[in-house]
């Protein structure tokens, strides 16, 4: 792919897109902690970055993987997620 291709229809810039827009809205989840709106539950989550379930639950696991948040209880509604210190 070219340096100046910006033809959305080529895969490479919809991946990069993609990639670009994971990454945004993990930092998002990451501000809303920071924020004062810890702890926070998938379902906070799919409302406020308008994502789906299954999304919201995929990038809940990826910042727990990375140490930077951790699930507070097994599973149900009682789970939520806070910020590592």
């Amino acid at each position: 792919k070219g340096v100046g291709n910006t033809d959305p229809s080529r895969p490479g810039n919809l991946i990069d897109r993609q990639a670009r827009e994971k990454a945004e809205n993990k930092q998002r989840i990451l501000g809303l902690m920071e924020s004062g709106n810890e702890p926070l539950t998938n379902n906070h989550v799919e409302q406020m970055l308008d994502i789906s379930d299954a999304t919201a639950t995929r990038y809940l696991e990826e910042l727990e993987q990375e140490g930077k948040i951790r699930q507070v209880g097994q599973s149900g509604p009682g789970v939520y997620y806070e910020k590592v210190p």
